[in-house]
């Protein structure tokens, strides 16, 4: 029993691992947001996940440090030039597990060896990436017309309210 427990709790503490909080990166190239300047009003913003993770949830991420960078530097809106995504640490294919166990009982003990094979079948998750950059304008005054043109203001508040609580 105190086996399976602890497989649970190990099961359990590898899912809260796998998904990103949002936060600054502590170091270059580590997880987390960062930002670059390029030019007065250019920026790349990239969120990086410490593995592989919902590229949708890293898109979200970054999206938001973008309106926060923007807010941050007096403007009011921002232009996504390029997006980019890093697929280096995602892995969809097949995979191999390898477990081994052992416990006792009324006196009795024993060891097993466990193989786990993964094969996606599709319908599950979504696409899965390492990072995500995203390649900013700052601008001031009305927001041009464009569906690559996000308001700072409304988009931060939409994200941070659809976000996981611990995320944003």
């Amino acid at each position: 029993m105190r086996v399976f427990i602890a497989a649970f709790a190990l099961a359990a503490l590898a899912a809260c691992a796998s998904t990103p909080t949002y936060a600054p990166a502590s170091a270059p190239g580590g997880a987390g947001y960062s930002e670059t300047q390029i030019e007065s009003n250019r920026y790349f913003v990239t969120y990086r996940a410490r593995g592989a993770a919902e590229a949708s949830v890293l898109s979200d991420y970054a999206l938001l440090r973008a309106a926060e960078l923007t807010i941050e530097r007096g403007g009011e809106w921002f232009w996504v030039d390029r997006r980019t995504m890093d697929e280096a640490n995602a892995r969809s294919g097949p995979s191999v597990g390898v477990g081994v166990g052992g416990g006792s009982w009324g006196g009795r003990g024993g060891g097993s060896v466990g193989v786990g094979i993964n094969i996606p079948l599709g319908g599950g998750g979504g696409q899965r990436a390492g990072a995500v950059t995203l390649e900013i304008r700052v601008g001031e005054g009305a927001k041009p017309d464009s569906a690559d043109a996000y308001d700072a203001r409304s988009t931060a508040q939409a994200l941070r309210a659809r976000l996981p609580a611990g995320g944003a």
